[in-house]
């Protein structure tokens, strides 16, 4: 029997999530995180301090950043794509399947760019920030 507990470290974390995709959609809750966001790619994180780095992926070509457009400023660091963050409060498994593709493709339906980030408690959706008011109403429907 897999435990719905895991131990990491001294801390004991809850493994599952919602799978049920219907339940996903109705009770996602979309939050907008205030701020400018924006994606630069770096070669070396140890210039940067990391309580202020919202997330880190490596590739083959560099690190990418998502950062606040205001760190990324005073570090001169390029990028060329303003973000909104919004957060789907709901608890998602990283198992569940269609929640992504889903809203996806609802924002698709209405010309919006969508750059997705699925951590181990919820998902996460960077748009162009001219979208944010648009993206929210669309997401904001699944619930109803």
């Amino acid at each position: 029997m897999i435990s719905k507990y895991k131990k990491l470290n001294a801390f004991y974390i809850k493994m599952s999530g919602e799978k049920d995709l219907e339940k996903l959609l109705k009770t996602m809750k979309p939050e907008h995180i205030l701020g400018e966001y924006v994606f630069c790619v770096v070669h070396d994180l140890a210039n940067l301090n990391l309580n202020d780095v919202i997330m880190t992926f490596k590739e083959q070509e560099g690190t990418t950043i998502v950062i606040k457009k205001e760190f990324a400023d005073s570090l001169k660091l390029e990028y060329s794509f303003i973000a909104s963050w919004i957060t789907l409060t709901v608890h998602s498994s990283l198992e569940a399947v269609g929640l992504t593709a889903a809203f996806s493709n609802a924002l698709s339906q209405e010309g919006i760019s969508c750059n997705v980030v699925a951590a181990f408690y919820h998902d996460h959706i960077f748009v162009d920030k001219k979208d944010t008011d648009k993206t929210m109403e669309i997401l904001n429907r699944f619930s109803k």
